[in-house]
Formats: C-alpha cells, sequence, structure tokens
C-alpha cells in the first residue's frame, strides 16, 4: 500500500585534469580496461543473466524476447565496461562489488517511474517472503510507505507486541533505522534491516506529531506469529471480526472466526478493514468465494488488453446476515478486492473513509538462477464484480464518518470509544429483522 518528494538536483561541477596529463589519462584507461575486465564481465553476467532468466519465465508465455535487444545493446554494454574500469582503476575509495550490483539491477526497475516495481536482493526477498507467510523475527508492527512521498509511517502496533512495549505509536513516522537514514530507501529494504536474529535489538528513530526532535526506541526482536485474524461477539450478537493482512495463514483464520461467531448465535457482522494493506491475492479470493453468492469477483486486464486470471465465486454463500466492512485510507489493494466486491454484490455496507485506490497487480519473477533476488513487477490492470477499477479513486465508503482526532495516536483503541465502529454497529443492527 503501501507512495517521493521532488528536489531540484543541486549544481555540481567536476574537477577536470590539466591537458598535458591527458596521455596519462589515457595510459591509465587502458590499464584500467584490463585490470577491470574480469569484474566487468561478473557485472555484464550479472545483468545479462538477470534478464535473461526473468524473461525466461516470461518467454513460455510469449515467445518474443530476442537477447542483446533494447537495453542491453552492445554500445551500452561497451559503456558499462567503460565506467567500471574507471571506477576500479581511479576511484579514491574502497567499494562493494555485490552493492554496485544491487545498484545496477535496482536502477533498472527505478527506471520505470513505478513504485510497486521494485528489485528485491536476497535480504529483501527473505524479507518478502516471511512477511506473507505469517510469521518471522521482528518487532511486531504494520509499516507504510506513501507512494508519492517515500515517507514510512507505522500504521498498526500489535497487541502484545514488542513495538508496543517499546512505546511506538500509530502515526508515528520512521527517520532511521540503526541510526541509518532511511528516507531514501524502499519499503521492503526497510523491513529488512528492522527483521533479525530473535533476541537482538533493533533501533528506531521516529518523528511524533507534537513532538520536538527525534524519539529513539531500542526494540527486542521476537518471534512474531501474525494473527491475522481477532474476533469477538459484541452487545447485541454483533459478531466482529478484524483482518490485518492478507497472508497464507488468513482464510483459515478468517472461516474459523466466522463459524465460531456463527455458532453462538450472530445476527450480524462488522468486519474491519482498516489499516489492511493487501496481501496475497490467492487469499482473499479464497474469502470472497467462502462468503459471496455466484459471481466474478475478479479479472485483470493486461498491457495488451488482454483479460485473465478470472475468479468466480460459487453459489455456496456462507454470509447470511446483515453486513457493514469497516475502511479507511490505509485499506489497499486486496483488502479493496475484498470491500469492493462486498459493496458491488449488495451484501453489504462500507463504513468509514475512502479508500487508498491501487487497483493495479504485481507479479514476482526470479532473476537469478539460484533463486534467491528477484523482481516485483506491476503487469495488470484489476477489475471487481460491477467491472469497476479504483487504481487511484478507491472505494467510497456508504456511510463516510471519520475517527475521532483523540483517537488516531492511541496505539490501542478500545472498541466502546471507537466512534466508527459504533457507526458500522448502528448500521448493522438497523438490518436486522426485528
Amino acid at each position: 500500500m503501501e507512495e517521493e518528494l521532488e528536489k531540484k538536483p543541486e549544481k555540481k561541477e567536476m574537477l577536470e585534469p590539466e591537458r598535458d596529463s591527458r596521455r596519462t589519462a589515457k595510459s591509465i584507461y587502458r590499464r584500467g580496461m584490463l585490470a577491470g575486465i574480469g569484474c566487468t564481465l561478473l557485472i555484464f553476467a550479472a545483468i545479462a543473466g538477470t534478464v535473461l532468466w526473468v524473461r525466461h519465465d516470461i518467454t513460455r508465455r510469449k515467445g518474443d524476447y530476442r537477447p542483446g535487444a533494447g537495453v542491453l545493446s552492445e554500445d551500452f554494454m561497451d559503456e558499462v565496461c567503460r565506467i567500471y574500469a574507471q571506477i576500479d582503476q581511479t576511484f579514491l575509495y574502497d567499494y562493494d562489488i555485490k552493492k554496485m550490483q544491487d545498484g545496477m539491477l535496482a536502477g533498472m526497475l527505478n527506471a520505470l517511474d513505478d513504485p510497486y516495481s521494485v528489485y528485491y536482493n536476497e535480504s529483501a526477498l527473505e524479507s518478502f517472503t516471511t512477511q506473507t507467510e505469517g510469521e518471522y523475527y521482528g518487532i511486531g508492527c504494520v509499516v507504510s510507505q506513501d507512494k508519492r512521498t517515500g515517507v514510512i509511517t507505522i500504521v498498526k502496533p500489535y497487541t502484545g507486541s514488542p513495538a508496543i512495549e517499546a512505546g511506538l505509536l500509530p502515526g508515528d513516522i520512521l527517520c532511521a533505522v540503526n541510526d541509518m537514514d532511511i528516507t531514501k530507501m524502499e519499503l521492503e529494504q526497510i523491513v529488512a534491516m528492522i527483521k533479525g536474529a530473535e533476541g537482538t535489538t533493533v533501533r528506531l528513530s521516529v518523528e511524533r506529531e507534537g513532538t520536538q526532535g527525534l524519539l529513539h526506541f531500542d526494540v527486542e526482536r521476537r518471534q512474531v506469529e501474525v494473527n491475522t485474524v481477532e474476533h469477538q461477539m459484541l452487545e447485541g450478537e454483533i459478531g466482529y471480526i478484524a483482518v490485518a493482512s492478507f497472508d497464507a495463514v488468513t482464510p483459515a483464520q478468517f472461516k474459523a472466526a466466522f463459524e465460531e461467531l456463527k455458532q453462538q448465535g450472530m445476527k450480524g457482522l462488522v468486519i474491519d478493514m482498516r489499516s489492511n494493506g493487501g496481501g496475497l491475492l490467492s487469499a482473499v479470493e479464497e474469502m470472497l468465494d467462502y462468503m459471496l453468492p455466484e459471481g466474478i469477483i475478479f479479472y485483470a486486464k493486461d498491457k495488451k488488453g488482454n483479460r485473465y486470471l478470472e475468479y468466480t465465486s460459487d453459489a455456496s454463500a456462507a454470509l447470511d446476515v446483515p453486513l457493514a466492512v469497516l475502511v479507511n485510507g490505509n485499506t489497499a489493494s486486496a483488502a479493496e478486492v475484498f470491500s469492493g466486491n462486498v459493496q458491488d454484490f449488495g451484501v453489504g455496507i462500507l463504513v468509514g473513509t475512502t479508500t487508498f485506490g491501487k487497483g493495479i497487480m504485481q507479479n514476482t519473477y526470479t532473476s537469478n538462477r539460484d533463486g534467491t533476488r528477484a523482481v516485483k513487477l506491476t503487469v495488470a490492470d484489476y477489475y471487481i464484480h460491477s467491472g469497476r477499477n479504483i487504481h487511484g479513486t478507491g472505494l467510497n465508503p456508504d456511510v463516510e464518518v471519520k475517527l475521532d482526532e483523540a483517537l488516531r495516536e492511541k496505539a490501542v483503541v478500545e472498541l466502546e470509544e471507537d466512534n466508527q465502529l459504533q457507526e458500522a454497529i448502528r448500521a448493522v443492527r438497523e438490518q436486522i429483522p426485528q
């Protein structure tokens, strides 16, 4: 869901050698070409191998990739070789070849000007994988990046987590991790830095509204088994299910919560999708199929306008009580697929504020032969039951209500004081047959 301030580049002057030193520089350059050619070939192999391996997956479907075409032209690769040789011979400081390779590959993705298309090195890919599996060593909080500004915000610390114990609050703006400035990093890199070995600590520096300067928190990393679904029965037999994200474990947790509430005599239901940044499409598809009547719930269109990846629900809908879904500006992606279909099928209403508006989908492709690195690419627009695409607009709630200002910075909001929840409960009760 998780979105760059435009800055005018500073004017920099480069120091040039005197005319009579050009012959010496030329000699150095020749030696540099020879000395650097081995490492240069490694870089060439890293780039070419990566692209060919990624495209190998794509080629099996399209068959239209020609090695060496486009960006990997002979002239371009010659320029890469020349630049690297000059770095190898004349750059004043030590450098890390692996970091240079990562930077080149990340730059290729950055040049697409799409905040959702990114390169994962080994640590970032591991972080991404464990995040969707629902279990990891970390501090136990949801963080989000505004793709327009790059700002990282703590959205929700989990109850009982190290983040809560340390004193982190929703709305805290993350500025540094272990005293390293993270304001220009991608979300996946930052998450990888926060996670680590069990029992170790990570130092987070945040800005908090109403305080001056940075606040610093030393947070212990522990095994975090994310319970993505929480539920309870509220007064008047109104069931409440909060879904934090769509991970591999989420459908089973959701179904168990729904069935338990049903056995307790549930007469109405509120599903809380606030600050749910999305996750696995397969998870939301399984949950919608469980709840909704027969019909199309999702389909995608690729860059050529071809329709594919269509999902439908069957006629065995489990939902048979009035429903309200809570949403806000951090409800995004898969959470919008869920909420939008509830609205489109007419089986419930949305309560809260306009959602984030992410109506595009990404695929992740292995980018090297041992599968330790990958790229995530935006590959399609998606559409929900009514045929609408909500990218850039979001979902408008049927009942609009903002969270009270005093509650926005609380780590834990009690259900009784949650004005959005209370409005959703009221709306559900009005639909219960008397």
